[in-house]
């Protein structure tokens, strides 16, 4: 699958979206199973659970991770948080980061063709390295840089 911008017309990202599901398999409802499924081992994992200790109405939480991997995933427009914003006051770290993607990854295999899961990783790890860069940002944590 290609990573270009949203298509300008609701016609196009239709027809985009479709091909997407027709080549993983993904679909909304899908991706509401995972995440569901995901958050459900996430909120009892040790080191993960205190990470959503904040969360208070899980029901909008999930409704609002699915719409976000329905925009990463599908290119389904609707989500308009900012995942960066919302993650900067977590104390997260690379074990964080590496047991979230662990954990993701046995979801999405468990429930998505491998296409699928694939196409899902290839999006998770790049959303892991850029919120754990962006924590590291926050704290000034970033390795110096190379010459």
């Amino acid at each position: 699958m290609s990573d270009l911008p949203f298509p300008e017309t609701p016609e196009q990202r239709a027809a985009q979206t479709h091909a997407i599901t027709q080549a993983t398999g993904i679909d909304p409802a899908l991706i509401e199973r995972l995440v569901r499924e995901f958050y459900g081992t996430a909120r009892e994992d040790a080191l993960l659970a205190p990470m959503f200790a904040h969360v208070r109405d899980w029901d909008r939480h999930i409704a609002n991770i699915c719409r976000f991997w329905e925009s990463v995933a599908l290119r389904i427009e609707g989500y308009d948080g900012r995942p960066m914003a919302s993650h900067a006051p977590l104390p997260l770290d690379a074990p964080h980061f590496a047991r979230w993607l662990e954990l993701f990854e046995a979801t999405a295999r468990r429930l998505c063709t491998p296409v699928g899961a694939d196409y899902l990783m290839e999006r998770a790890r790049r959303i892991a390295q850029s919120l754990e860069m962006g924590q590291q940002v926050a704290r000034r944590q970033l390795p110096p840089r190379r010459v």
